[in-house]
């Protein structure tokens, strides 16, 4: 993305959407942001990003407005059409579970998005963060913001958050594909099974931050009980329920020589061991009935 001479949204009341927008597109090119109506010059000149108004969506201009879009259009908010042009939407929509009520809320307001959501209307004030309200209405009362100022440094900071998440859970999540195995357990009843994350050198940064999410984009949440990746703190593994199933319980294995913890709920133990054989037995051994 080319930089940017100025990043520019409207002025008045300040919404999430926009926010978040400024705050993605300040992490990737920094500039001052103005809040201010656009004139036919800023929607010209793909040097100045219009953010959420100008009635125009060209991301070669890098105009970035959805209000133009018909009435019953798929929710869609300006912060989408930016991730869409950073090439990001899909992750995003997949492993940011508050992005898709935060384009309904833009596009559809409280009482469709609560429905959408099936609960009561009061439900979403409740959900309301003071945070949230305070960084929006110190935007709102900002005509501009640039390098230096608070506000300024917290929106590129939320934004590096972002995209540094978004784009380290893909990473994530393509290295538990090239080394995780499912390990089906026939001995038990229903034969379910457990996803074992094999240790690599160089372990990358935490990969099992992301195993559960795998297990599920990979449609195998009803059939994964438990799951075994590499402990940072030890050459050996972590073991733990998938979904907090309460077949397994690892208070069962406490007394093993190999085991160095278990949680006394019983949802996650820690051991030593690294022979396939020796973890599958701890599993079973977890494993209530097995």
């Amino acid at each position: 993305m080319s930089p940017f001479s100025t990043i520019l949204t409207h002025p008045g009341g300040a919404h999430k959407d926009e926010f978040l927008a400024c705050c993605v597109l300040l992490a990737e090119c920094p500039a001052p942001i103005v809040r201010r109506e656009p004139s036919p010059a800023d929607l010209a000149d793909p040097s100045v990003a219009v953010i959420d108004v100008g009635h125009s969506h060209d991301p070669a201009l890098n105009n970035f407005d959805h209000h133009q879009l018909p009435r019953d259009h798929v929710p869609t908010c300006s912060l989408s059409i930016v991730l869409q042009h950073l090439g990001l939407y899909e992750d995003a929509r997949q492993f940011c579970e508050w992005l898709e009520p935060a384009e309904w809320f833009d596009c559809r307001g409280p009482m469709d998005t609560a429905r959408w959501l099936g609960v009561e209307r009061n439900v979403i004030g409740k959900l309301n963060s003071p945070i949230d309200g305070t960084l929006l209405r110190r935007f709102a009362s900002s005509s501009q913001l640039s390098a230096g100022d608070p506000l300024w440094e917290m929106m590129r900071l939320i934004g590096e958050d972002i995209l540094g998440y978004v784009r380290s859970l893909r990473e994530r999540l393509d290295f538990i594909a090239r080394h995780a195995v499912l390990w089906t357990l026939d001995e038990v009843p229903g034969a379910p099974a457990v996803l074992f994350l094999a240790r690599t050198d160089p372990l990358p940064d935490d990969p099992s931050a992301a195993i559960e999410r795998y297990v599920e984009s990979r449609g195998l949440g009803d059939r994964v009980i438990g799951l075994i990746s590499p402990d940072r703190r030890s050459p050996g593994y972590g073991l733990s329920r998938h979904r907090d199933n309460q077949r397994l319980d690892f208070t069962r294995i406490s007394g093993e020589s190999d085991v160095h913890f278990a949680h006394a709920r019983g949802f996650v133990a820690k051991t030593s061991a690294t022979d396939h054989a020796r973890l599958r037995a701890l599993i079973l051994g977890a494993l209530q009935g097995g």
